[in-house]
């Protein structure tokens, strides 16, 4: 394993655990995010958080998260906490014995899928239809489909399957790790088994950008796959699409309440632009900032975020919603006592004590309303039409720096929560 924190600026260690290929690295964006001692979550204070039964001290851990990211060497482990995988009062044997069984439901989940799609598990996907969309099956090398295909569910998550493989091929393309076919299965294999169990909203692009950084970043499949699950849990309505609706417009739309409260004068431009819906901004909060950052970038933001945005109840909020377990009925997200606050992610806890718990009036939102923030002057004096504001907002790619956003987000929140006092 490489050194937890290099002489240098820990350029060296970053290129270690996340290298990209030679051709690629002049058109990559600009990474800003530095390991740094005495700020970044380091491997022995991730250690040294729990207690001898393995109890984690959360608050400990947010606090250093949301000062200086997390060392690449344990993000993936981290990440399980912050996504509500596990609870982090739980004891290393109970987290042991959970994670056998969720690795137990995942194989069968597996096998359920490669019974009825032969390429599943075999280190290999597709990239074509194996389908007509009638049904009946078409010849494809090394995949399976034994007969016509008559029920609905089968046949839809059916037809999703090449279209995943073909946003796998484009996913991250720039790294290393994806020269490898057998990564890219493996990506395949988790975006295609989430989509055959959550078929109410299926496979939608850019859950592969989502996903692929939990394929990185942890090694055993099954727990891939249940990260990425929790992730999806606070972010599966911005993939919901019908005909007449796009997932990210309740978010969109706050969006909109924010920026008219705390800049009035932007928001009236935007309108008169026949920009009022901000879907100009539907890329950013799909896939979280995944364009506008580097990878390396684009993660510390995502776990900055997350520890802000913690809340203590995460985890049996979610295994009460799975059945899983009756869980801790005092536990109620919406009755969070003092102690209970403190182990709140800054965001969160102002959130609750302001009596703001929608989901919807996410930290993304408040990044979102910071990057236009920045481009205020500029829209108002030269964004004409909404294909202006489209240019403007594009040139922030590779430009931004994850920690200056967040805390220009955490600004205008205290700005947006003081100005919409409850009574």
């Amino acid at each position: 394993m490489a050194k937890i924190f290099g002489k240098k600026d820990g350029t060296e260690e970053l290129e270690t655990f996340y290298p990209i290929r030679p051709e690629c690295v002049a058109d990559m964006p600009k990474t800003r995010f530095r390991p740094r001692a005495g700020k970044t979550l380091s491997g022995r204070r991730w250690h040294t958080a729990f207690s001898e039964e393995g109890r984690l001290d959360m608050a400990k851990v947010l606090r250093r998260i949301q000062r200086g990211g997390i060392h690449p060497s344990i993000k993936g482990l981290v990440w399980e906490f912050l996504l509500g995988c596990y609870d982090p009062n739980s004891t290393f044997e109970d987290r042991n014995e959970l994670r056998q069984q969720r690795r137990e439901r995942y194989a069968m989940w597996k096998t359920e899928c490669q019974n009825m799609v032969s390429v599943i598990g075999t280190g290999d996907f597709i990239t074509t239809p194996i389908i007509t969309d009638d049904g009946q099956p078409i010849e494809v090398e090394g995949c399976n489909v034994i007969s016509a295909v008559s029920d609905k569910k089968v046949a839809q998550w059916m037809l999703s399957l090449h279209q995943i493989g073909l946003d796998v091929v484009r996913t991250d393309r720039a790294l290393v790790f994806y020269e490898e076919k057998a990564n890219q299965a493996k990506l395949w294999d988790v975006l295609a088994i989430y989509s055959w169990l959550d078929d109410d909203v299926g496979y939608v692009q850019g859950m592969n950008d989502i996903c692929s950084p939990m394929v990185i970043l942890l090694e055993n499949e099954a727990d891939t796959f249940w990260c990425f699950e929790r992730a999806m849990r606070r972010l599966r309505e911005n993939f919901r699409c019908s005909s007449t609706s796009i997932g990210v417009q309740s978010q969109l739309g706050t969006l909109s309440q924010v920026i008219k409260t705390v800049d009035p004068q932007l928001h009236k431009h935007l309108e008169d632009l026949d920009g009022g819906e901000y879907l100009f901004a539907f890329r950013m909060l799909m896939v979280l900032f995944r364009r506008e950052f580097s990878f390396v970038d684009s993660l510390y933001l995502w776990e900055v975020m997350w520890a802000m945005e913690y809340n203590p109840n995460i985890f049996w909020s979610y295994e009460q919603t799975n059945g899983d377990t009756d869980g801790d009925q005092d536990n109620d997200s919406g009755r969070l006592n003092q102690k209970m606050l403190k182990q709140c992610g800054k965001f969160q806890r102002k959130n609750m004590e302001k009596g703001h718990g929608d989901q919807n009036n996410a930290l993304a939102v408040f990044l979102v309303a910071g990057v236009l923030e920045t481009k205020h002057k500029q829209i108002l004096k030269e964004a004409k039409g909404l294909d202006d504001v489209v240019s403007i907002l594009g040139n922030v790619t590779g430009n931004l720096d994850a920690k200056k956003a967040c805390k220009e987000a955490l600004k205008l929140q205290d700005k947006y929560l003081k100005k919409t006092k409850k009574p």
